[in-house]
């Protein structure tokens, strides 16, 4: 029997062991921990199985040792708290079934092997005593550490069961494979495509959750390829689908746009961990299959895909329930992604450059960065010189932002000024003087100083006010 030895964790096994102990229940540490710890890792969240109630068991640890606030989820049976540095999960030994059209599982008291049984895969299946005279032992029914060795995602039970009574299970499995290097049963992914259907009785909040873990994996290309090849994405995020393909029109080839875009993730995940640069990556050439065009003589085009992008990346977004702030990001950056391409001119006017670093603000340096990741060419010798372009667009916008102060711009002329001159409150009128103003001094019409836009404000308010009678 393999016994584990936690280093940080030990002393915090021992308190809950010493909880459980006082409240006349059994607690076993489960799943990732233990899977982790296998592993040569060791996290710092840890989930316990408690045979009885878990979240009266979590209220009685608190009051023994002054944790945060318990987070009870009754519907489940399991209850949350943050303690020191250690996010702890108790969960009652249970059992969870959906009905064939019900969005809630049918949760039921288990035994420990029961609960193990019930459990999403092998390598999760694993249970660790915690009690003194046999901690670390660990309790593996299903062969997981075995799966561990084979790299292999496996369900304990018949994976048409598995994922059938929860099919965010399916999510998972995608997404441990690409997170954890880990390739899939082949029974089990038969069972992924056979039961994929079954994902929209599924909450959108838990689905995108999944998807942002395996977005965040060191290569997300591996999940997305899986959700593609299992039929999964169809369902979830049927946009990648439509991004796959290869055409070809006289000598004009037009790119397979789904695995350049795999393509351009894997190489900004090099760069940030960060979700939403990530999906900027995802989302960059989400539009292409609805703008292509082929021109005899010039080939495929797609123009105005980064509009039709930033409009997509909205309605993604707010599909998969992303914050608002964070829809406005990823659409902000699609429908910039081509314009730092547009400036490698040396007759490109500091206007230009002085316009793109105003539209993208602080997120100047994430696009730029966007810009590199896009580089897919196989060729040395054209990747060179396309990062040789970028590095002169970035030392122009360094030149004028030494200069103009792009990137805490303010027109020196403030709305509040123009309200105040033209005795108006609030409204398009003051809002389309303010951004013809604001024009004004990007494109070096004007400087940046009060009489120059207080003048220039007195040309146009004029017109600006009649055209808006």
């Amino acid at each position: 029997m393999m016994k584990l030895t936690p280093t940080s964790g030990q002393a915090v096994l021992r308190q809950i062991h010493e909880a459980a102990v006082q409240f006349g229940v059994e607690v076993y540490a489960v799943g990732g921990f233990v899977r982790d710890l296998v592993m040569g890792k060791e996290g710092k969240d840890i989930d316990c199985v408690v045979l009885g109630d878990a979240i009266g068991f979590a209220r009685h640890f608190r009051k023994m040792y002054h944790s945060s606030k318990v987070v009870p989820f009754a519907q489940f049976g399991t209850a949350r708290v943050q303690y020191q540095d250690w996010q702890l999960e108790f969960v009652t030994a249970r059992e969870e079934h959906y009905q064939e059209d019900s969005r809630k599982p049918e949760v039921r008291p288990a035994t420990l092997e029961s609960d193990l049984s019930r459990r999403d895969f092998t390598i999760n299946c694993l249970a660790m005593d915690i009690s003194p005279e046999h901690f670390g032992e660990v309790i593996d029914l299903f062969d997981g550490e075995e799966d561990i060795r084979r790299q292999l995602i496996r369900t304990p039970l018949d994976p048409q069961i598995t994922f059938s009574d929860d099919p965010l299970r399916i999510l998972r499995a995608i997404r441990f494979a690409a997170t954890l290097g880990f390739h899939i049963d082949g029974a089990a992914l038969q069972a992924i495509h056979d039961n994929r259907e079954r994902l929209r009785i599924i909450s959108q909040e838990r689905i995108t959750e999944e998807f942002r873990k395996l977005m965040l994996a060191d290569k997300p290309s591996t999940g997305l390829e899986l959700l593609r090849d299992t039929g999964v994405s169809a369902i979830i995020f049927p946009e990648l689908d439509q991004m796959a393909g290869v055409e070809q029109r006289q000598e004009y080839q037009h790119k397979d746009v789904f695995y350049h875009t795999l393509q351009v993730l894997d190489n900004i995940s090099e760069h940030t961990g960060r979700f939403e640069l990530r999906m900027v990556a995802l989302m960059h050439d989400i539009a292409k299959p609805q703008t292509k065009k082929f021109i005899a003589e010039t080939g495929w085009t797609f123009h105005g895909h980064e509009e039709l992008g930033a409009k997509m990346a909205q309605r993604i977004g707010r599909r998969m329930k992303l914050p608002t702030h964070t829809i406005k990001y990823i659409s902000k950056l699609v429908r910039l992604h081509m314009r730092p391409s547009q400036l490698v001119d040396d007759d490109v006017t500091d206007s230009a450059i002085r316009r793109l670093m105003y539209e993208a603000g602080d997120e100047i340096d994430d696009l730029m960065m966007m810009c590199r990741a896009d580089i897919t060419s196989k060729n040395p010798r054209k990747v060179e010189r396309y990062l040789n372009n970028f590095d002169r667009v970035e030392q122009r916008m360094i030149e004028v932002e030494e200069r103009d102060r792009i990137r805490n711009f303010q027109p020196a002329l403030d709305g509040n000024a123009i309200m105040q001159h033209l005795n108006m409150k609030p409204g398009p009128v003051i809002g389309k003087i303010k951004q013809a103003i604001t024009d004004a001094i990007l494109d070096g019409i004007i400087p940046n100083e009060y009489q120059a836009c207080f003048d220039y404000f007195m040309q146009i308010k004029d017109q600006i006010i009649a055209e808006e009678a």
